[in-house]
């Protein structure tokens, strides 16, 4: 959320609008599907001529995606109607007599009946989606004393929709190309356009269901009360890292308020669950799902440890709220970017660069007392989040930043209102992997298992790769993972040593969940070349594998995972991991489907 004023100085200097990451998504899919296109085996005169009008729409969409972002919309408009006419042009040179009758003949006709289907579908992108998208003007949404004009939100949802309905009507004659006799090339094409879309049609949508959610949510029909945790990641949990401190926000009327703060020590240790858990959650993280506040969060599913959550809130504290957003210190760190350095008082000033070294590693060093960290936490918190409030701010810069952060799952939002959780449960923010798949979704959760704050000094990469078909039909696919401790041997505090359950107190020990695509299965493990037991589990329909990994001060430990999908998948995959206090390095690497 974009929070701030702008001078009239600053509006006058060219207004430069809100380009959210909608635009951006939509540009850069642009981009890559008419690189793809130039793959493709051409065939003939008017096939080469097709392939120039699509390198001059790449340059052209290039150019766009900045005069959209930058706020030029007089440029942009010309640089779009330059484009329609080289996506036009492609798709005219794919659509005469000739190229149709080739497109019946037994050998090629489908690689030719994919290519026109690739240049239809890449031209009404840029005649339906991208027009509305450069007329849009979002600065009407920007908070103005710390208040969101509903009215403006309401207004610009239909052509949100517009665009999300163009969208999905392309995915939908995309799915439909071909997938069977295609040239290597265009088969590749095809799938990885089909891959983009369905990441584009799910953000679009999930952008149009938010849209409409959101002024229900920032209380146009009156106050709306949340809890907003925050993530340290220090202690890796499945969503990222232990609650560590939560406040009581209140919206309404589009005007957002912090009314309370405390640490998550404030709440209770429970006796027993505080709500009823599955037999299939107390086989994998046992009870202390239920009854401890640091580990609701040992699942992945964040509507699960969200309701625990405020359950736990509610028995000690008191007080029923509307729902949880979760967040973490990385997501504060992209949002400085934005808003600049921000002081904190009796403590230095937090900056882009800084804040996650200061709140997750000095903090423990220089304040001895968890009282005294908990503070910081809260005090910090607080003063990015009046920052981002009252001061003026570059909008674009905010955008940006709760874009990225989104993307890597460091905003989480679970509604109490069911109606409003049926909407939001297919978007990214909602922390739940699909319970219906077009692609093989698989799940790598971190949880600490030594009671220490060693999580800051990990760092991690993963490979997946999709391997063979089985004569069932089945896929192998083939997980690496890489963690590396850059912890040093000697001089932390205690506050980080912690509980030091791995026994040696600069050894992290992780407990790692990995979930299978859903019917799939986890077939075995390595690590660092020798077999490795592993437990196992369901949760939601998905095969948990769990294992146990003690990582020394500056060593490197490499895992390995064999999984199995259900038959006749889809040959592309994902990867659902916990956020830490970098990126992860990935590399998936998909294959054609068993059935093609």
């Amino acid at each position: 959320m974009a929070v701030g004023d702008l001078s009239p100085g600053r509006r006058n200097r060219g207004r430069r609008k809100v380009r959210p990451r909608l635009r951006r998504i939509l540009l850069t899919t642009l981009v890559v599907t008419c690189l793809l296109a130039l793959s493709v085996g051409w065939v003939g005169l008017r096939g080469w001529q097709a392939r120039g009008h699509l390198e001059n729409a790449a340059d052209l969409a290039q150019e766009l995606s900045r005069q959209v972002l930058d706020g030029e919309t007089a440029q942009a408009r010309r640089t779009l109607a330059a484009l329609q006419q080289q996506t036009s042009a492609a798709r005219s040179r794919t659509g005469d007599v000739g190229w149709r009758a080739a497109s019946h003949t037994p050998y090629g006709g489908s690689t030719l009946v994919a290519v026109r289907g690739l240049a239809e579908g890449i031209d009404e992108l840029a005649r339906r989606a991208f027009p509305p998208l450069v007329e849009l003007d979002f600065e009407v949404l920007l908070p103005r004393t710390g208040r969101i004009d509903l009215a403006a939100l309401r207004d610009v949802m239909p052509t949100v929709a517009q665009v999300d309905t163009a969208v999905q009507e392309v995915r939908e004659r995309i799915s439909d190309l071909p997938a069977d006799g295609l040239s290597a090339p265009v088969r590749d094409a095809v799938r990885q356009t089909r891959a983009e879309l369905d990441r584009l049609a799910t953000f679009t949508a999930a952008v149009r269901r938010s849209g409409a959610l959101l002024p229900a949510l920032l209380g146009a029909s009156g106050p709306r009360t949340y809890l907003m945790v925050f993530q340290n990641l220090a202690e890796p949990r499945s969503t990222g890292g232990i609650f560590g401190a939560y406040a009581v926000v209140r919206a309404n009327g589009g005007e957002v308020k912090i009314l309370r703060q405390g640490p998550t020590s404030d709440l209770e240790m429970f006796d027993r669950p505080v709500l009823r858990l599955s037999r299939e959650q107390r086989a994998l993280y046992t009870d202390l799902l239920g009854i401890y506040p640091a580990d609701v969060n040992l699942t992945p599913h964040f509507p699960t440890a969200a309701t625990l959550y405020r359950e736990m809130y509610r028995r000690t504290v008191g007080g029923t709220v509307d729902g949880v957003l979760a967040t973490d210190p990385v997501a504060l760190a992209y949002l400085l970017r934005a808003i600049g350095p921000v002081p904190v008082a009796g403590h230095p000033t937090l900056t882009a660069g800084t804040a996650v070294r200061s709140l997750l590693s000095d903090a423990y060093r220089l304040l001895d007392q968890p009282a005294e960290q908990d503070g910081y936490f809260a005090a910090s918190a607080r003063a990015v989040f009046d920052a981002l409030l009252k001061r003026p701010v570059n909008p674009r810069a905010v955008a940006q930043a709760v874009g990225t952060a989104a993307a890597e799952r460091r905003i989480l939002f679970w509604s109490a209102r069911p109606e409003e959780q049926k909407e939001l449960v297919n978007s990214r923010l909602a922390g739940v992997m699909p319970d219906r798949e077009t692609v093989n979704n698989v799940g790598v959760f971190l949880n600490d298992g030594s009671g220490a704050k060693l999580g800051y000094y990990l760092k991690r990469s993963a490979e997946l790769t999709v391997g063979d078909c089985r004569p069932d039909g089945r896929r192998e696919l083939h997980l690496r993972l890489t963690l590396q401790s850059t912890a040093p041997s000697s001089g932390l505090s205690k506050s980080v040593r912690g509980l030091a359950l791995a026994g040696d107190p600069y050894t992290a020990r992780l407990v790692i969940y990995v979930f299978s695509p859903l019917r799939g299965s986890p077939v075995g493990a390595r690590l660092d070349g020798r077999p490795e037991p592993m437990g196992g589990g369901i949760e939601r329909g998905r095969r948990v594998a769990v294992l146990g990994v003690d990582i020394g001060a500056g060593r490197t430990r490499v895992l390995e995972i064999s999984l199995l999908t259900q038959a006749n998948t889809s040959g592309a995959a994902e990867l659902w991991l916990t956020p830490g206090t970098t990126p992860w390095t990935t590399r998936v690497s998909s294959a054609p489907a068993c059935n093609q």
